[in-house]
């Protein structure tokens, strides 16, 4: 019989300022993250899954650990054993090792410390030691040398939420294209168009998708202006700004290294210690997460009641069948697509207070919250990316102008006698 599991795993022991833990021997993450594990058992998402930010981190330590090797700060061994690891990182085959919540008290330390504790333990592999051996490579001494968590967890999640603002971007491009090869296929088809739900004068379906498209194209602008914002970084401001224990011109030249590395403008701000308590690239990006989300739950909403009825409803478009309606009413079909896109806004319009929230509650010289903020936005950047694609995939695409209807055809013929006909004669009228 193979009593195996019954037997004791092996482990190893870790020390630090509160005392020692026994780890699984072969872990990759140590003691910090060991800790943060007991610490924050919030069941959300864990730092594996936000991928984004993953991957930030380690393009942050590997240009911060090039930085080092420039200012002298590392040797040529431990700097390319850390490079080597920390690109491990950036192209995501390691994320599963990051297994802190998303969710944590300390303002991303825990965070910070399982990056510096995986690539430290990857590269002790790579220079034939087993994880845990730290005398050899650090993870505060040598990955994490003339940083904090202070100004690598700001500047990470900055460049992981521009890296996650590259699909919506995308999708709401092409989002807007959709509506646009809408409008020119229905440019010709008039209908009436509506106030306050009430008929009011002749327009075109083609009229009422173009201006679906120019919402869609002004909230794109809105978008690349937010993430302008989002190329300034705090990196070299260490604890709070004054680049405690980091050599001179470290900063500047570690962000050289991740613009060079990611091919993005990257700068350092030129005030570092406003720059590490100051959340308006986030606050910015949220506004603007809001302004998209306002604008496609109210598209969503206008093609739910474009496409009331059939019978009984507006009817003046048929939006693509994706499932059965009812259990009880045979042949039943409702908007599934509209409203599910409707709740994504919800959510995203939520996250924006809890964002706004999470930034006001900052107290003096840093933003204990920005795991709050981080995980927000990133998640709001997913849902918003997919609900495009959704809209435009399965119901944009597919809508059709079911026929034209008694008044579409009057109006075609003769618009102006509709209209007199459907409006109230204007007291100096004549007869």
């Amino acid at each position: 019989m193979d009593l195996s599991v019954d037997r004791p795993q092996p482990t190893r022991t870790e020390t630090d300022s509160l005392g020692a833990l026994a780890l699984p021997s072969e872990a990759l993450w140590g003691i910090h993250t060991a800790r943060a594990l007991q610490n924050f058992p919030l069941g959300s998402r864990t730092l594996g899954q936000l991928p984004e930010l993953v991957h930030a981190l380690g393009a942050v330590k590997l240009a911060c650990a090039l930085a080092n090797r420039q200012c002298g700060v590392l040797d040529a061994r431990r700097c390319n054993a850390i490079v080597t690891a920390s690109e491990r990182v950036r192209r995501g085959e390691l994320d599963a090792h990051f297994v802190v919540d998303a969710l944590q008290g300390g303002a991303g330390t825990s965070s910070n410390m399982n990056a510096n504790e995986v690539i430290a333990n990857v590269a002790l592999l790579s220079l034939g030691h087993v994880p845990g051996r730290y005398e050899a490579l650090h993870p505060n001494d040598h990955v994490n040398a003339s940083q904090s968590t202070n100004d690598v967890y700001p500047s990470a999640l900055r460049l992981a939420l521009r890296a996650a603002l590259q699909p919506l971007l995308h999708e709401a491009q092409a989002l807007q294209k959709a509506l646009r090869a809408q409008a020119a296929r229905h440019a010709g088809v008039m209908k009436i168009g509506r106030t306050q739900l009430q008929d009011a004068v002749p327009m075109t379906v083609g009229q009422e998708f173009g201006a679906w498209a120019a919402t869609v194209a002004g909230d794109t602008a809105a978008l690349q202006r937010a993430a302008l914002g989002l190329h300034t970084l705090n990196l070299g401001g260490t604890a709070v700004g004054t680049g405690v224990n980091a050599p001179p011109g470290f900063g500047r030249l570690a962000i050289d290294q991740l613009a060079r590395l990611l091919g993005r403008p990257l700068q350092q701000a030129d005030d570092l210690v406003h720059a590490g308590q100051d959340t308006a690239s986030l606050l910015d990006l949220s506004a603007a997460l809001r302004r998209v989300a306002v604008h496609l739950g109210k598209i969503a909403s206008d093609l739910r009641l474009l496409g009331s009825g059939p019978q009984a409803g507006f009817g003046d478009l048929r939006l693509p069948p994706r499932q059965a309606g009812s259990s009880i009413m045979p042949g039943k079909v409702n908007p599934v697509i509209p409203e599910a896109v409707n709740q994504v806004a919800f959510a995203v319009i939520g996250g924006d207070v809890t964002v706004a929230l999470a930034c006001e509650a900052g107290q003096l010289q840093l933003n204990a919250f920005e795991p709050l903020i981080g995980a927000t936005l990133l998640q709001s950047l997913g849902q918003l990316a997919r609900a495009m694609a959704l809209l435009r995939t399965h119901c944009i695409d597919g809508i059709e102008v079911p026929h034209e209807g008694l008044a579409a055809r009057e109006l075609q013929a003769a618009p102006e006698t509709v209209l007199r006909a459907r409006l109230p004669m204007a007291a100096d009228d004549g007869p």
